[in-house]
């Protein structure tokens, strides 16, 4: 069975784009600042007054964490929103974003580039993990204005003119389509060139991969993103991002090493993965406001056998 998406009308996809950019114009009119206390403002309204999803959200956060009170349960939704809301500005403002403003708003960074830096003068490339905590693009952002040569992977957008809009935003990040035939191979020729590659752990796949202990519960995890670490030998460095106080936080958690003589590669993949959600884990659970808790595809659901 065919699950492809309907093919957009030329019309709703000008007019997607024509409201994105109204909203880009505004975004960009204002100050950074005030641009945030409107997101902010609005992540409050959405939930407190409107109750946009609350419901599921709260009850995903309950299940989670059943300690919390419905009030801490609040504040952790009420910050997860604002948070995604806070990543959008930042989006809209990506060209703005200079190696100046990086080391005022992203603390310790020039420390964190100077370790990676070292990371990749190993010759072996590297391999990032980074979940959607905090502002996962700022990771990369961040690391691509301090000269880092960094590649990612991203979803093709229904709406060309959104995804056109979406490739100058990253900016001088390589991004390759997920999808497409040849882009595994260009990933790992990639690493080898001595390029950092960003990914985002898949934290719902379909069919069983790699299940783990997460968010006390189990989640059933891709081991793809190790297995680019696998095989081509490279470091796999695992980080989150956290807002903290106004600025953002880049925590390198780990580098991890692959086995370069485990005679299994995917079991080799899929140790290196349980590691990464095991240190992802205990980091979310610290400071769970900054977890992405409104994705529809939630990641504890029952999975295919």
């Amino acid at each position: 069975m065919s699950h492809k998406r309907k093919k957009k009308s030329a019309f709703v996809a000008w007019l997607e784009y024509a409201l994105l950019r109204t909203v880009c114009a505004i975004v960009n009119a204002i100050p950074y600042r005030m641009a945030c206390s409107f997101a902010r403002g609005g992540a409050w309204m959405l939930v407190r007054c409107i109750g946009f999803k609350r419901k599921r959200t709260l009850d995903r956060i309950r299940s989670v964490f059943p300690d919390k009170t419905g009030k801490e349960a609040l504040a952790i939704a009420t910050a997860s929103l604002a948070n995604i809301l806070l990543n959008a500005v930042e989006m809209i403002r990506a060209s703005r974003l200079t190696k100046e403003w990086i080391t005022k708003h992203v603390k310790d960074m020039p420390i964190y580039a100077e370790r990676l830096k070292d990371i990749l003068s190993e010759g072996k490339g590297a391999v990032i993990m980074v979940p959607h905590s905090g502002n996962w693009y700022m990771a990369a952002w961040a690391m691509a204005r301090y000269g880092m040569p960094l590649c990612a992977i991203a979803a093709r957008q229904r709406n060309p003119h959104i995804n056109a809009w979406m490739a100058r935003q990253y900016g001088s990040i390589e991004v390759l389509t997920r999808g497409e035939a040849a882009t595994l191979h260009d990933i790992r020729e990639r690493i080898r060139s001595g390029r950092a590659f960003a990914i985002l752990p898949d934290l719902r796949v379909p069919h069983l991969d790699v299940e783990v202990p997460f968010l006390n519960g189990t989640a059933n995890v891709s081991h793809g993103g190790a297995l680019f670490s696998v095989a081509t030998g490279a470091p796999l460095v695992v980080a989150i991002m956290r807002r903290e106080n106004g600025l953002h936080t880049f925590d390198h958690l780990a580098t991890l090493r692959p086995n370069p003589d485990a005679p299994d590669k995917k079991e080799e993949a899929c140790r290196l993965t349980r590691e990464v959600m095991a240190l992802l884990d205990a980091a979310i659970q610290k400071t769970p406001e900054q977890w992405f808790w409104y994705n529809k595809r939630w990641l504890l659901q029952p999975v295919q056998r």
